[in-house]
């Protein structure tokens, strides 16, 4: 199977509807392992904490009183999100990748390149957490560059095996020029998911707690599964179009 685009037509130039088309054909040809990296390391997690929550009577709580209750919880909280988000993002880049190389991805292989690649992966993610926040904090505009200048920053780093610093600055290189469609990208993604949480939280939450949780962790994994697939299928177009790469030479991207 060739890594370039497997879209109807692909033309020398990045294309939304092609970076879709290929990411739902890789979610196609393997459902069963990315339904169950989203389900063990995102939705069962969130929808069990979700639970807890609701059903505990935290919920009750102001911010004040739940921090003063629940000071281990709020300590580990947010570094076990941050490990479980980053594990599910990695193991789904690394599973993207095999599949573009015409491998089948295996559960174990994406599992462990996550835990030998965990560290530099939350480096990324934390640089460009806070870097984005700055820039959304002084004015919105640098906030979204920075979010399009780093949005292959992950494949960049799990692929070409780069440091962190170095991951972010091909991310920067390879986006330049294309940051306008991958703009659009990103906003599809984003107010899709958007709407669909407000439909869970005001039509499927109110006739069923347990149900509307189930629903809003299952669709909260699906986003980070979908999004993560868009971005190293991005990745690979990007690689197309910046460096004129064939099926070939983009086959020695995941040699």
């Amino acid at each position: 199977m060739s890594v370039a685009s497997t879209a109807p037509s692909a033309p020398d130039r990045f294309q939304i509807g092609g970076v879709f088309y290929d990411s739902f054909a890789v979610l196609g040809r393997d459902p069963v392992l990315f339904v169950g990296l989203g389900a063990v390391f995102y939705a069962l997690p969130r929808f069990a904490a979700w639970l807890w929550y609701v059903n505990s009577g935290a919920a009750q709580l102001s911010f004040e009183a739940f921090v003063s209750e629940h000071v281990t919880i709020v300590l580990l909280g947010l570094p076990l999100y941050l490990l479980v988000t980053a594990v599910l993002q990695t193991s789904v880049i690394r599973a993207t990748i095999v599949d573009l190389r015409g491998e089948k991805p295996a559960f174990a292989d994406c599992f462990g390149v996550a835990l030998a690649l965990l560290f530099p992966i939350l480096g990324v993610s934390l640089l460009a957490t806070l870097g984005i926040i700055v820039g959304l904090l002084l004015l919105i505009v640098p906030g979204i560059l920075l979010v399009l200048r780093w949005a292959v920053a992950l494949p960049v780093l799990i692929q070409e095996k780069r440091g962190i610093l170095d991951s972010m600055a091909r991310s920067r290189d390879l986006t330049k020029g294309n940051r306008w469609p991958l703009l659009g990208l990103w906003l599809i993604l984003i107010v899709t998911g958007a709407l669909a949480g407000l439909v869970i939280n005001r039509v499927a939450i109110p006739l069923n707690v347990t149900f509307g949780l189930l629903a809003e962790a299952t669709m909260r994994a699906a986003f980070l599964v979908l999004s993560s697939v868009a971005s190293t299928v991005s990745y690979v177009e990007l690689r197309r179009v910046k460096e004129g790469a064939g099926a070939d030479e983009l086959s020695e991207i995941f040699s």
